[in-house]
Order: structure tokens, then sequence, then C-alpha cells
């Protein structure tokens, strides 16, 4: 969760930061991922994601994290702190108008799925408000759901020190629609008691260093056309 060199807000004095600079936003959780994942995964991920993305940005800002997401169905396991989609809304709100004070735009890298609620009523306000803030998901297409093969090669790659392959599981890998109804009735550990939707074997640090430069390229490519569907994520 560091920062890049010049483009750190969080180490700069005010007077070096210019007016009306785009500010790359990570956004993550603080939730379980399996027996062999740390909980700040999904940080971890949105952070490296913004890192490789934001020298793509004329003059762009990485901000320090927001650390903490909307988690709830992970709260029967040990370690998860979800502060909710209702706070995490607020928190967006506010952080979007109090950055919009000076900074010109407000790109959210978000790293975890359960925040998608909150982005959307959080961006739409802010947007129709005439702020220029902008949503984009760290998601992978045909990647599976929670700490299986795709979390545990980004982190192979990302944080290799915290990721625990000797006490790695498979989990649950029917797939994520037909465990939606259940999982939001009773919560994660009823669907899978491992906390793992999916399965991270055949892991990989270089297929994670594939797929972080897959996600930065898009973040780049859809951060410079900058154009915004109605819930506010980026497109493209």
């Amino acid at each position: 969760m560091s920062s890049v060199g010049g483009s750190s807000l969080g180490a700069r004095a005010w007077p070096d930061v210019p007016a009306g600079a785009m500010v790359v936003v990570p956004l993550g959780s603080l939730e379980q991922h399996g027996h062999h994942l740390p909980l700040h995964s999904d940080t971890s991920v949105a952070c490296a994601v913004a890192e490789a993305a934001v020298g793509g940005f004329d003059g762009a800002l990485l901000a320090p994290a927001l650390a903490y997401g909307a988690s709830e169905d992970h709260e029967g396991f040990p370690g998860t702190i979800s502060i909710g989609t209702e706070a995490l809304t607020g928190l967006l709100v506010e952080y979007g108008r109090s950055a919009g004070r000076w900074a010109g735009r407000v790109l959210l890298v978000n790293g975890h799925a359960g925040n998608v609620g909150a982005l959307r009523a959080a961006v739409t306000l802010l947007r129709s408000e005439g702020r220029d803030v902008a949503w984009f998901p760290c998601g992978v297409v045909g990647g599976d759901t929670h700490a299986g093969r795709t979390e545990t090669s980004l982190m192979l790659h990302v944080e290799p020190e915290g990721v625990r392959n000797d006490r790695a599981v498979a989990g649950v890998t029917t797939p994520i629609s037909r465990l939606l109804p259940r999982l939001r009735a009773e919560g994660l550990p009823a669907v899978s008691p491992t906390g793992v939707l999916g399965d991270p074997s055949g892991a990989s640090p270089h297929e994670g260093a594939v797929l972080l430069a897959e996600l930065a390229e898009r973040l780049v490519v859809a951060g410079r056309s900058w154009r915004v569907d109605p819930t506010g994520r980026l497109v493209g």
C-alpha cells in the first residue's frame, strides 16, 4: 500500500498540490480471504492497480487508500470489519465534496465488489451536484469470485510475503448467480465455510503480473477517455 514517488498526495505539502489535478483513490476492504490470503487483499490489489496506472494520467495524484468497505456478508469470519453500505456511501460523498474543492477529477479505484452499491449511490449524487467523479472496478473477466485463483495470483505478484500457500484450499465453485440468494440471506459462512468462492490451485505470480498489467491498462484507457455511465462507472 505504498505510493508512487512524486505522484503521492499524502507525501506533499499543500503548496505543492496543483489545483485542478486528478486524484486517484484506491478503495478496498478489510475482510476474510480464506485461510491463505490477508484480510487487506482487496485494498492491496486496488492500490497496486492505481499505482501502476497513475503515471498514465498527466499530473494525477495518488491518494492514500480508503481501506474499509461494505463487507456484511463476511462478518461471520473473525477479522472482518465492515462499515456497511450506508456509512460507506456517506464517506464517499463527503470525500468527493471535500476533494472537489480543489481537485479537477476524483477517480475511485475499487477492489471490492461489495462496495459497488455505495459507489453507485455516492458517485451518482456527486455527479448530479456537478462534481467530476467516477469509479473503476478491479474486476477480471472470467475470474473466480473470492480468494480463488484470480485473487491469489494477483496477491502472489503484489504481496507474495502475505500469501500462505500451504494453507490454500479449494472453496465452493458453484456459479455466484446460484449462490447469491442464500449468501445474501445467511452470509458467506453458510455458503462456504472456508470463505473461498473458487479454487486457488494453479495461481502464480506470473499470472498475477499479467492480470495486474491488464487491469492497469484498462484503467488508463478508461480514465483517459473519461466516459461515465449512469452509475458513475468509467466505461472502457
